[in-house]
């Protein structure tokens, strides 16, 4: 039977926003539904708290407070947390929608991993409980449900729901501790404190069931387990995988010993250790096949996760189940569980059920009913004209049901890793719309199709659209060494990592050829974002000074500027000026600029002097007679009698009336008082 089909909050409108699609996974705390969210047209996940918890408000409280700590951790590795709040009786958070499957469904259908892939998925774990930890918060129940595999690989930790803040007391009540027990640290159940170490010892256990495929302790109650933890030492998973390299067993005994000292401080810490163990192993090592491994179709030659394993929403039977467990102090200590093997499995308060009712007569006999046998034509006919429609009726039905199922739908074709625009090509081929974002990967080249939503091999409608994540190269890009190579192809290269060309300058230089890289900046082998502008200094070859070719006949001066290397234009229109007619009045640059070979100096022709009218300033003062004369662009030099001098001019060197160059200097005499 379909429990979604019989989920109240499928199909509703929650808190007037979000528009609940389907459910997706069920626990003892909380549902999680696939939702769109109608304000801002994106697909997330809603996880609503249960309402007979949703009754408690502390427990509200802790959960809606421990929210807003999660929401402020920003890490690729970490699902985000896009909003919280309540309607009616129902309390939700609102979180990336992540479409895969779990770790949990990986290991139930691969049994053991390869350590390669083992660690590729340990990795990113520890990177994003390493965030929480630097951010002062601790996650408190990491297991294989709470590890999130998207269809395009990348790993993701989820459900922060019982995140707490470092070294804060973890009970959710008194005498009762909140996790999951296969993989809760032995301090938790002994003081109740949960520091980043717990974290640690969970990562622990879930590489030992990744690398063996079975956790470390098993028992048929929490008590058995418990137990366990607290006064036995996790066995190296080499005992149950011949051949698994020693570094693997230091590494689980490493994350799991008993006393929290012995551990890594953090998951950073844990991290560095991984890396460090990964790096001392070989290609064999890394590739050993458990024994406990399953061959299924889905499993890729290089032994990482299949690419799309189902994921078993509700299922109890293997799910491990986050419990309220009361705390113990010591193992004497009776400890209630649940018998039933659900009960340590399914995410839910622990509680002891009552006994189950023995069945009665009435609900397990079957009673024998006798059928009367048809007698006559009429009813063998009436019997096979019921079987006739019965037929088309369903023929009927199953042709609507493919078209709304299936016919109505196309599959998602392969185009991870093309080219953006050859990609777009295909799905516009097949009548799909495209949508494009970018992110970054190590492994996909620029440019190229990294992933898309839905992914390959999915159904989607005819009409629908496919968002294609096309990469933008590694997320850290070093500077190249550019020096000496032409702009354009340094420019090009430049692009090709992901880099933009930035501004130019350009400087003399005699020993890198005019038009090629002198330096960038930042300098070569700086690492940088990709998209970081990168400046560069471009050479304008040797220094050459401009001669001074004033004065010089036409021929003359093209000529010498020609000697030096340089290349000549004239200016379109003569100017007047003191210079001969024919010859060059001006230059541009001026005489002494350096300038590379092949630059350009503009020259521009003499007219000749502009003749003017010289105005007649006889008898005017000294003041108003230099005014006009200056007025007419004239140069004025006065003439003083060396006794007693008036301020009369008495004559001037070019008469009134008459032409006299623009420019050019008038003397003007004052007269004498003798």
């Amino acid at each position: 039977m379909d429990t979604t089909l019989q989920d109240p909050l499928v199909g509703q409108l929650l808190d007037g926003r979000y528009r609940v699609q389907a459910r997706i996974a069920a626990g003892g705390m909380a549902t999680v539904y696939r939702a769109m969210d109608t304000r801002l047209d994106r697909v997330l996940a809603l996880k609503v708290m249960h309402p007979t918890l949703a009754m408690d408000d502390a427990f509200v409280d802790r959960f809606i407070r421990e929210a807003k700590s999660v929401a402020r951790l920003s890490h690729p590795n970490v699902v985000g947390v896009f909003d919280q709040g309540t309607d009616g009786t129902y309390v939700y958070l609102a979180m990336e929608y992540v479409a895969g499957c779990t770790l949990r469904d990986v290991l139930r259908e691969r049994g053991a991993l390869q350590p390669r892939a083992a660690l590729d998925i340990l990795e990113p774990v520890l990177a994003a409980l390493g965030a929480a930890h630097r951010a002062g918060l601790v996650h408190r129940d990491m297991k294989p449900e709470n590890v999130l595999i998207g269809d395009d690989g990348r790993v993701k930790v989820a459900d922060f729901g019982l995140v707490r803040a470092v070294d804060t007391n973890t009970t959710a009540s008194t005498g009762s501790v909140l996790g999951t027990v296969s993989y809760l640290a032995p301090e938790q159940m002994e003081h109740g404190t949960a520091d980043t170490r717990v974290d640690v010892y969970a990562c622990g256990v879930v590489l030992y069931e990744m690398l063996t495929g079975g956790k470390p302790h098993t028992g048929g109650s929490a008590a058995q387990i418990l137990y366990q933890h607290l006064h036995e030492d996790v066995l190296p998973p080499s005992e149950l995988v011949p051949g698994l390299a020693p570094q693997l067993d230091d590494l689980v005994a490493l994350a799991t010993a008993r006393d929290p000292q012995q551990r890594p401080q953090d998951a950073v810490a844990l991290l560095s250790r991984s890396r460090a163990a990964r790096a001392e192993l070989t290609d064999a090592q890394l590739d050993v096949v458990p024994p406990q491994a399953k061959e299924t179709p889905a499993q890729g030659s290089d032994g990482g996760p299949p690419a799309r394993a189902k994921s078993r929403v509700g299922e109890g039977g293997d799910a491990e189940r986050t419990d309220v467990l009361p705390r113990i102090g010591g193992v004497q200590m009776p400890l209630p569980v649940e018998e039933t093997g659900d009960g340590l499995n399914r995410t839910s308060r622990l509680e002891v059920p009552p006994p189950a009712a023995a069945p009665t007569d009435q609900t397990t006999r079957l009673r024998p009913v006798a059928a009367a046998a048809p007698r006559g034509g009429l009813l063998q006919r009436h019997r096979l004209l019921t079987i006739v429609a019965a037929v088309l009726l369903v023929l009927g039905v199953g042709t609507g049901v493919w078209y709304i199922n299936i016919g109505q739908f196309t599959t998602v074709p392969a185009v991870l890793d093309m080219p953006q625009a050859k990609a777009e090509k295909t799905l516009r081929d097949e009548g799909l719309g495209v949508k494009v974002k970018r992110d970054f990967s190590a492994t996909v080249a620029r440019g190229h199709v990294m992933a898309t939503d839905p992914a390959t091999g999915r159904q989607i409608r005819g009409t629908g659209t496919v968002t294609l994540t096309i990469s933008r190269g590694p997320e850290i890009v070093t500077i190249p060494e550019l020096s000496g190579t032409p702009v354009a192809d340094a420019k090009r290269k430049l692009r090709d990592l992901g880099l933009a060309p930035g501004t130019e300058r350009r400087e003399f230089d005699a020993d890198v050829a005019k038009g090629s890289v002198i330096r960038t900046d930042p300098a070569p082998g700086t690492k940088r974002h990709p998209d970081t502008a990168v400046a560069l200094t471009i050479s304008r070859g040797p220094a050459v000074q401009v001669p001074d070719v004033i004065g010089d006949d036409r021929a003359d001066a093209v000529e010498t500027l020609r000697d030096e290397g340089f290349k000549v234009k004239f200016a379109a229109r003569p100017v007047f000026s003191q210079e001969d007619r024919g010859t060059i009045a001006q230059q541009s640059p001026d005489e002494n600029t350096e300038l590379g070979k092949g630059d350009t100096v503009t020259l521009t022709l003499s007219k000749g002097p502009e003749m003017v009218t010289v105005p007649d300033v006889t008898g005017q003062s000294e003041a108003d007679a230099r005014k006009t004369l200056t007025d007419r662009g004239f140069r004025v030099e006065v003439k003083k009698p060396f006794l007693f001098p008036q301020d009369e001019v008495e004559s001037q060197s070019v008469e009134g009336e008459e032409q006299a160059p623009k420019g050019s200097t008038i003397t003007i005499k004052l007269k004498g008082a003798l």
